[in-house]
Parts: structure tokens; C-alpha cells; sequence
């Protein structure tokens, strides 16, 4: 093979292109943001019609008043009145499977790779970008569909309900009615995290790649976040029962990536050996410590699916009308 086929070769002065052509670049194509948003379109229209599918079900099951989201909530029993609040709801949902993905995909890819995976590395680190841009795009979509409900039912003048709606879906603290006091900023949380460290790909030849590999990994934090929100806050995993039990159960396949990642890297330069090699007992610590943290979670995972105890609240009884009614 020769040296003009080698990848990123640019042709000569005087070769094909003639005398005074610009050199021509023959590697891969440059990875930028609006190619990856063009590459986003498709996996962004399966996310939609996710949502769709997730508010239909949602707004059949307030319908039928089987949805746990009445019991907390029994003035939603209308659903026309607030389906906006239900869209967000579904938003909510998908984006968090959206996470979901994203974050299995990044840990297939800085791990052992399964044989079986059909996707080559290019493809299944384009399809982790893909998605990781369009778990933004569901997230922002959630909260601003959760601000749409807030203006919806404000009695104020328009510009008063919009300033009410925007204080308590986006400034932390700023939302003080009962769980949403603490649940509401976790979740703006994630929100702001997302944002810089999802875009930050492509910026990385700026800030460095290990500054970047550093903290690309705090995306698992944000997933946390999201997953934490969601636990205190989705009035459908509110109770004890399946539901909130399956949320839990999807938590497994990631702590047991994490874990395997830990223990076998795709870098070398990650490996435990690799630290105490080093002479660096610090970082040799550190990272036994979070090997240590990803079995405790692991085994704290295990322990919820077998007793059942998922953190879930005691549903009330049927007749009762104690209800969370500040829970909006």
C-alpha cells in the first residue's frame, strides 16, 4: 500500500488535482456538531414517537382512573384539562430511557466489547453522541412542557405566570411545594450538567483530552441525578409496586457495565495495575475505592429487586381523601 492511501493522506502539488490545487484530505470526515445534530434526526424521530406512545398511555390510564398519578393528584382526573402535565410526563420517560441508552452505550465503549455486539467502534460511539444530544433535547422538552402546564393553570396576568413558571421549573429553589422542593433542583441538576458536558465533545481538542476524558465520566452523575428525580418525583413510580421495581431493575445492566469497566478498562493506563506500576498510591486508592463502590452498588441493586423494597410510598386506601395534593 502506498503512502497516498494511508489514512488522512493529502495529495501532492503536481499530483492529481494538477499544479496549485489544494491539498485533499482523505481521512475520515471531521466530526462537528451539526453533522452529529443531521446524524440525530432519525434516533430524534424514534424518541418522538416514543413520547407519543408513553402519553397515550399515560393519558388512557388517567382516563380509566387507573393511573397511580390520581391518587396523588385526584383534581388531574381530567385529562383534557392537564394534558400538558401529561406530555411532560412522557417527555420525562423517554428522556430517561434516552439516558439510559446513552449511558450503556459510553460504558460498552470504554470497556471490553461484547463479540456479539453487532455495531463497529465508529458506529456505536456516532450512536452514543446521537443520543446523548437528543437526551438533552427530551430533557429540555420535559421541563419546558412542566413550565407550559404552571402558565396554563396561573391565574396571574401572562407575564406575572410566565416569570411564576419559569422561577419554579429553572432556578434551583425556586419551587417550594412539597417533594418538588427537593426533587425539582435534582432534576434541574441534570439539566445543567447535561448541557456543557454533553456538548463538550466537540470542543475537546480546546480543553484538552484528558481534561475531556475526565469529565466526560461525570455523565453516570447525571444519569444518577436523572434516575433520582425521577424515583422522588414521577407520580407513576410515586407507590410501591412493578413500576417502580422495573425502574430499579433497569439499573442493574449499568451498575454491572460500570463494574466491568472498572476491572478491565479499554485503557491500559486505567487499570489498577497500571497505578501501583506507577508508584502513585493516591490515584491507586482511588480507584480501588471506586471498584469497592461499583460492587456496594451492585449489591445494593440486588437487595432492593429481592426484597422489594424500592424506597416506594405505602399506597393509601381507596376511600381515603388524604392525598398529595401540593404535588403539582
Amino acid at each position: 500500500m502506498g503512502a497516498s492511501s494511508a489514512p488522512g493522506a493529502v495529495s501532492a502539488p503536481g499530483g492529481p488535482g494538477g499544479p496549485g490545487t489544494a491539498p485533499r484530505r482523505t481521512g475520515p470526515p471531521r466530526i462537528t456538531l451539526r453533522s452529529d445534530l443531521r446524524a440525530s434526526l432519525y434516533d430524534g424521530l424514534v424518541a418522538l414517537a416514543i413520547t407519543a406512545v408513553v402519553f397515550v398511555v399515560i393519558y388512557l390510564r388517567i382516563r380509566a382512573k387507573t393511573s397511580s398519578t390520581l391518587t396523588v393528584m385526584p383534581f388531574m382526573a381530567d385529562a383534557g384539562a392537564f394534558w400538558l402535565y401529561f406530555v411532560s410526563q412522557a417527555f420525562g420517560w423517554s428522556a430517561l430511557l434516552w439516558a439510559w441508552g446513552t449511558v450503556v452505550l459510553g460504558l460498552l465503549m470504554s470497556g471490553p466489547r461484547p463479540r456479539w455486539l453487532p455495531l463497529t467502534g465508529p458506529r456505536l460511539e456516532r450512536l452514543h453522541r446521537t443520543t446523548s444530544l437528543n437526551t438533552i433535547a427530551l430533557i429540555a422538552a420535559h421541563a419546558l412542557f412542566f413550565a407550559a402546564e404552571l402558565i396554563r393553570h396561573d391565574t396571574d396576568s401572562w407575564y406575572g405566570r410566565t416569570w411564576t413558571a419559569f422561577v419554579e421549573t429553572f432556578v434551583p429553589g425556586g419551587y417550594e411545594s412539597g417533594t418538588g422542593a427537593v426533587a425539582i433542583p435534582v432534576g434541574q441538576a441534570a439539566l445543567y450538567l447535561a448541557i456543557p458536558l454533553g456538548l463538550l465533545f466537540y470542543v475537546r481538542h480546546r480543553v484538552g483530552p484528558k481534561t475531556w476524558r475526565v469529565l466526560h465520566r461525570c455523565i453516570l452523575v447525571i444519569y444518577v441525578l436523572s434516575v433520582w428525580h425521577t424515583l422522588l418525583y414521577g407520580t407513576n413510580v410515586w407507590y410501591d409496586g412493578w413500576f417502580r421495581t422495573t425502574v430499579w431493575l433497569l439499573q442493574l445492566p449499568i451498575a454491572a457495565l460500570f463494574l466491568i469497566r472498572m476491572l478491565s478498562p479499554a485503557r491500559r493506563s486505567e487499570r489498577l495495575a497500571a497505578a501501583r506500576a506507577a508508584g502513585s498510591r493516591t490515584v491507586w486508592a482511588l480507584r480501588l475505592t471506586v471498584r469497592i463502590t461499583a460492587v456496594a452498588v451492585l449489591g445494593v441493586l440486588l437487595a432492593v429487586l429481592i426484597t422489594g423494597r424500592d424506597g416506594g410510598r405505602a399506597e393509601p386506601p381507596a376511600d381515603t381523601t388524604s392525598s398529595h395534593t401540593d404535588h403539582d
